[in-house]
């Protein structure tokens, strides 16, 4: 699949640390796909769709500081939708986000408002002026909110809202956002019976895109993120290496 020539027809600032990128088309998907966005000259890198057409990017590298670089009337390459999103289930959901993690969340939230399911969001920042999409999230349903610093709702972490939930009551949960977060839901929804319920976008280093390099397999099941993901449930993460390590460029093993 060759990239397509995507020109940016407008730019958001979300946040001080992220941006959301229009571009001049849009994209049949399924909330939780990505695609593989080049910067030419720089790298291509995979990115959820926060719209059909658009990507909410947080600068955290040198293809992310390439794109802040960019402005209107630039191009970049779009390839997909890839990967298979989230699987929308029953009339009660809980979605959990953090960071960045919101993107791909809030489309998933508008989704399942049209399909008259009662939404719920409890969502994450390290503070107020960095949560993301937060009127989107509010205008599908209910909202709680945690921040780091206390500046905004829950002084403290997205997960401690979730341990004051009956988790049982919900058909379906959905998390995406730091990985040491969406583990310590994982450990969650297992202790009531729910991580085949529980549904989680992982993310790793994505070199093809196709399934075919290997390089974002998860140790020891071999599931590809590209291909077999990025969305999985949690009794499929359950004994792997999710919330323990990832690997690199090279393929060493990091440490979380």
């Amino acid at each position: 699949m060759m990239p397509m020539d995507a020109e940016i027809t407008k730019i958001v600032d979300e946040t001080p640390s992220t941006r959301t990128f229009f571009f001049d088309f849009s994209l049949e998907h399924i909330p939780g796909q990505y695609v593989m966005v080049w910067i030419r000259g720089v790298d291509e890198i995979p990115m959820s769709l926060s719209y059909p057409n658009a990507i909410t990017v947080q600068k955290i590298g040198d293809a992310t500081s390439a794109l802040f670089k960019l402005g209107r009337g630039d191009s970049i390459g779009v390839r997909g939708p890839l990967g298979n999103g989230f699987s929308l289930k029953g009339k009660s959901i809980l979605l959990i986000a953090g960071g960045v993690g919101a993107a791909p969340l809030a489309a998933l939230a508008e989704r399942a408002k049209c399909d008259g399911a009662k939404v719920e969001t409890i969502l994450g920042a390290k503070s107020a002026d960095e949560l993301l999409f937060e009127k989107r999230f509010m205008n599908a349903g209910d909202l709680l909110v945690a921040t780091d610093d206390g500046s905004l709702g829950h002084h403290g972490l997205a997960t401690e809202l979730v341990g004051e939930l009956d988790l049982t009551k919900y058909d379906a949960i959905y998390s995406c956002g730091p990985e040491k977060m969406m583990f310590r839901v994982l450990n969650m929804a297992e202790g009531v019976g729910m991580s085949s319920r529980a549904q989680f976008s992982l993310q790793r280093y994505v070199k093809c895109g196709l399934g075919i390099c290997g390089t974002c397999c998860i140790d020891p099941s071999g599931l590809r993120i590209c291909r077999d993901g990025p969305i999985f449930r949690g009794d499929q993460l359950i004994g792997t290496e999710f919330g323990q390590y990832m690997r690199d460029a090279s393929g060493r093993r990091v440490k979380l």
